[in-house]
């Protein structure tokens, strides 16, 4: 018998090619990785850190465990690979690694979470908008609602616990570009509304949509509407002007 036969030939795939088997440590090392998932606490710990990096006091606040107990799992997910730690001072941060494997576990998770335990809203609309999209669509109103402060991405993903590439590809595909140019152009519309309809000063409406200077203003309302904030109400208000002259 060759090889490579197997006692019984059921022309099946693998029965003159066990050789294409990956062999058992690789198998292992597999097994290793997924040891991670037989604990919930860990599971938890690790998708937080999928989406935020932070340190053991605030994982345990948030998980609700003692430093101790989440050192414990911290410790067995570095030593899997699935999470790794910076110093910063005094302070150690942790967040889950950027590898393929970590990210394929994330996604596991998250699916097996939707899968296993549906919300009565995906049970009913299982065609709407999915968990990520109406995080996207809350950071799009805190932006709006805030146009004078400048959200970094960073921020935003610690806030509602998504990790960073899926929060700016979501939001490209809700709105149709990204946050940056969203809000640019948010604000200068947001300007061009308040230059139209108020008295105040063009330094005032830039801090009012999130500019330190009136340069800065003046040059983002320049680049996305060919005039200086001063002529675009000037324009404005001649046109209306003219509007209340002639006749009904």
């Amino acid at each position: 018998m060759g090889k490579n036969n197997l006692p019984h030939n059921h022309h099946q795939i693998f029965e003159h090619k066990s050789e294409s088997i990956p062999k058992t440590k690789d198998f292992q090392t597999v097994a290793d990785i997924f040891k991670q998932l037989g604990d919930g606490s860990r599971i938890r710990i690790f998708w937080l850190l999928c989406h935020c990096e932070e340190c053991v006091i605030n994982l345990s606040a948030l998980v609700d465990m003692s430093s101790p107990a989440v050192s414990h799992h911290l410790r067995q997910l570095k030593i899997a690979g699935l999470v790794v730690s910076r110093r910063h001072g005094k302070e150690v941060y942790y967040k889950a690694a950027d590898t393929e494997q970590a990210q394929m576990l994330h996604h596991i998770i998250e699916q097996m979470i939707r899968i296993a335990c549906p919300s009565d809203e995906e049970e009913e609309h299982t065609s709407g908008m999915s968990a990520q999209e109406e995080l996207i669509c809350a950071i799009h109103d805190q932006l709006v609602r805030h146009p004078d402060r400048r959200y970094t991405i960073e921020e935003l993903s610690r806030q509602y616990l998504i990790n960073t590439a899926s929060l700016k590809k979501i939001f490209k595909e809700v709105y149709g570009m990204p946050i940056a140019a969203y809000m640019k152009e948010y604000r200068i519309r947001k300007a061009m509304e308040l230059l139209e309809k108020t008295d105040e000063s063009i330094s005032s409406i830039a801090g009012k949509v999130g500019y330190e200077s009136q340069g800065k203003f003046t040059n983002a309302f320049k680049d996305c509407t060919q005039m200086t904030p001063t002529c675009y109400r000037k324009q404005r208000r001649a046109k209306a002007a003219g509007e209340e002259e002639s006749p009904t």
